[in-house]
Order: structure tokens, then sequence, then C-alpha cells
């Protein structure tokens, strides 16, 4: 899908280059700019996505909760054209719903082979590694940064991980983490505002189709 040009709301006061600004403010000159350049965004599931609880139904199941407003950013990083992919070791069908409803670009699940999972997905979005951001949480995710341009994590993270990386969210893995990455993504470029205005766009807009019911019955 072509992108197109959002009007900015009339509610949303802040121009591009004060978004730009305040990304410089916050987290400075040299990892704005790389937030700025990166285009492609590749997930781990549990502690990221997720809290990281596995909670085990009644009849065996895992059950994962995720976070709506990290949902709302990953639909706002799309609209600007950033490429979205999941790569975690486990598999699941609450996973797969979830990428759906969002239109992740590329889904690998059951791959601890973190590293060769990650070129696949380079390969397959056609995308730079240096232009390339992976969060992560723990030490099966270090192979894989180690091969991208932007490393990012969480504050629950093993120390280790948390000093190879060039960030380290405030908010926590499945409490509004990916979120604050897609804010600053789309900010960095002064497109906050822009796709907040896409949104209006019934192109961009997830279905009802895409946004499975709560119901079970």
């Amino acid at each position: 899908m072509s992108e197109s040009v959002g009007t900015i709301p009339s509610w949303y006061r802040v121009t591009p280059a004060a978004e730009r600004a305040q990304v410089e403010a916050a987290v400075g000159e040299r990892l704005a700019r790389q937030l700025a350049e990166t285009t492609l965004v590749v997930l781990d599931v549990d502690g990221v996505l997720t809290s990281g609880d596995l909670l085990y139904g009644a009849r065996g199941e895992t059950l994962k909760a995720f976070n709506a407003k990290d949902g709302l950013g990953l639909i706002l990083a799309r609209t600007v054209g950033i490429k979205r992919a999941v790569l975690t070791g486990r598999r699941s069908d609450i996973v797969a719903r979830r990428t759906g409803e969002l239109h992740f670009d590329i889904v690998k699940m059951g791959r601890f082979d973190k590293a060769e999972a990650l070129r696949e997905i380079l390969a397959e979005s056609d995308s730079l590694p240096e232009r390339t951001l992976y969060m992560g949480d723990d030490l099966i995710d270090m192979a894989a940064m180690e091969q991208v341009g932007l490393a990012v994590t969480v504050p629950e993270a093993p120390a280790v991980v948390r000093e190879a990386c060039g960030y380290v969210t405030t908010a926590a893995g499945g409490r509004g983490a990916v979120r604050e990455v897609m804010d600053l993504l789309l900010m960095s470029r002064g497109m906050l505002g822009e796709a907040l205005g896409r949104l209006g766009d019934p192109r961009w807009r997830p279905t009802a189709k895409d946004l499975s019911t709560d119901e079970t019955g």
C-alpha cells in the first residue's frame, strides 16, 4: 500500500519540528538520527509485546496479554511505511491472531535461532541491517541485536542486555514499551501528527474483520 498524506488533526498542536526537537532532547542527536532512519522494526513477543508472564488455562493453553496502546503505536507506524516483524521462540495461536490484527509484515514463530531468523526477515523485507531496530528482552536476543543498527530493550532485561542496547525504554515490556518506541520513531521523523491524520483514511484503519471479537460465543 502506498503512503498517502494525512491531514494533521486540529487538536494536535505539536509541529513536526517540535516533535523532532523533543526526541533529540530526550535521547540525543545521534540516537534521534538512528530512529529517524529506521525502516524495519523487529519485535520479540514475551517480555516485549507482553509482560513475559505465561498464564496456563485449565486445558493447558498458554494465555498472553497484549497492550492496546502498543497496538495503536504499531498501527501508526504502519501508516508511514515502517515495516514491522515479530520474531519469537514460541509458537502461539494468540500471537498469530494479534499480529494478524495489526497487519505485521513478517511473523517468525518457533525460532530460537534468532540470528538466522533475523537474516531471513531482512531478506524477505528487503531491509538493510543498519536501518533495522531489534527489540528484545533476554540473552537469546543478543545474537540478533548484534546484527542491527539499533538494539532496544526494556528495564526488566538482564544487565548485560541493557548494556548492549542503544536505548532502554522507560515503560515495562507489555506495559507500553513498544508504544514508547513507536512514538519515538514517528516523532524523530516529525510524522506523529501526520500518522494520526492518516487514521482518518479508511485504507489505514483496521477493519471489523481485522479486529477479532472479544466474545467467546
